[in-house]
Order: C-alpha cells, then structure tokens, then sequence
C-alpha cells in the first residue's frame, strides 16, 4: 500500500513538473513568436522608408532588402507594397519638380520585377501586368514579360494579351531583340493555360519574319511557332 501511495506521488510530481516545463516552453515560444513580429515589424518599416526616399541609392539598398526576403520566402503585405511602389517608380508614382519627373529610374523598376518573378503569387502578376501595358523601357518591360512567363499565371489570357499588346506596341517603336526573346520564352511557359492561341502565333510569326531582330531570335521564333502548329496538328 505505501508502495503504491508513493508511486502515485511520484507520478503526480513529474506530471507537475511536466506540465511546468510546458507552460515555461509554450512562454518562451510566444516571446520569441512576438520578438520575431517585432523584427519584422522593423524590417518593413526600414525597407519602406528607404524607398520612398528621393535618394536613387537609398531605393538600390530597399532592393536588396527585398530580394533578401523574396530568395528566403519571407515576403510581408508590406514587402509588397513597397515592391508595388518601387515596380512603378517614375511611372505609376511620380515626384516632380517644375513639372519634370525627378524620379524615373527604369534600373529600378527592373530589379523590382526581378524580385517580383520569386514570389509567385496574383499580386505579384497584377503589378507586372500593369508594367507590361504602361512602361515604355525595354529594359523594365523585358524584366516584366520575364517574370509573367515564371509566375505562370493567365487567367482568361489577361497575362498573354498583356505581353502580346507590349511586344506589338515594341515592335512599332523600338524593335529590341532582347525583350522578342523573353516574350518567345513567356509564350512557351505560359502556352497550356492559352485559351486563344491565335493572337500569340500572330506575334511569333511577326517576330520569326522581322530582319530587324537578330537571327538568333528570328530561328527561335520560327522553332516556337513550328512547335505550337505540330501541337495543334496533333491533338
């Protein structure tokens, strides 16, 4: 009978004590689960205050930032709110002085849809899209066609018209050869969510049938284009 009171007792101890190191273990998570949305709390709001600096290099190092967070998976709203901000600098967000824009800096726009192209996601594609129909750098509209293609996202061929109406709309004014090989790559990644296929083949054709486009880029498109027709002959 002692016997058995003292295992009782002894059982009733290490449940006591079981149970305390819990609470104490449960405590310490819940101070770091707090610590951590403090640090990121700050994060976002250092990274925001240097972007919406006039500085240029203040925005370069908000950049930085940000691919960090993109490459680790750990984008916040306002990560992308600031990646939003910086995708349209000089363009969708403008600061003036005597009527001129004082901060169109197309580099920046392109490194913001660089980063943009690792967080795959509809908001990511929604910014991207509105730079693909607004920008007018090639450089900026080639980071922007690139990272549509890895996102993969085209919901009733919103994305694909997208890049169809900056590849014609490139083609008119400033034929770059380096854009016409991103929007081939994007037409290919995207091609098995296309609904309507035929105003894309009317852009490879033209790109495939261009001198002004290096050959190199002509052979792809003319590659591309006899790849989707065997595809559809075969179905």
């Amino acid at each position: 009978m002692r016997l058995a009171k003292y295992g009782t007792s002894v059982i009733c101890g290490l449940l006591l004590c079981t149970s305390a190191l819990t609470a104490q273990e449960q405590e310490k998570k819940e101070e770091t689960n707090v610590e951590s949305e403090y640090m990121q709390s700050v994060e976002d709001q250092v990274i925001s205050e240097l972007a919406n600096n006039d500085n240029r290099d203040d925005k370069i190092v908000a950049l930085q930032y940000l691919k960090d967070a993109a490459d680790e998976g750990r984008i916040t709203p306002d990560m992308m709110n600031t990646l939003d901000h910086l995708a349209g600098e000089g363009l969708t967000n403008q600061s003036r002085t005597g009527g001129r824009v004082t901060n169109n800096y197309p580099d920046i726009r392109k490194q913001a849809c660089d980063i943009l192209a690792n967080v795959k996601t509809e908001e990511s594609k929604n910014i991207l899209k509105t730079i693909a129909l607004n920008d007018n750098e090639p450089m900026v509209l080639t980071a922007a066609i690139r990272a549509l293609g890895e996102i993969g996202i085209n919901e009733s061929d919103e994305v694909i018209s997208a890049i169809n109406w900056a590849q014609k709309r490139n083609m008119a004014l400033n034929p770059t050869s380096s854009m016409a090989l991103e929007v081939l790559n994007a037409y290919e990644k995207l091609a098995d969510s296309v609904e309507n296929k035929q105003p894309m083949l009317e852009q490879i054709a033209r790109i495939a049938g261009n001198n002004r486009y290096v050959k190199s880029v002509r052979k792809r498109a003319k590659e591309l284009l006899k790849k989707f027709q065997e595809e559809s002959a075969g179905k």
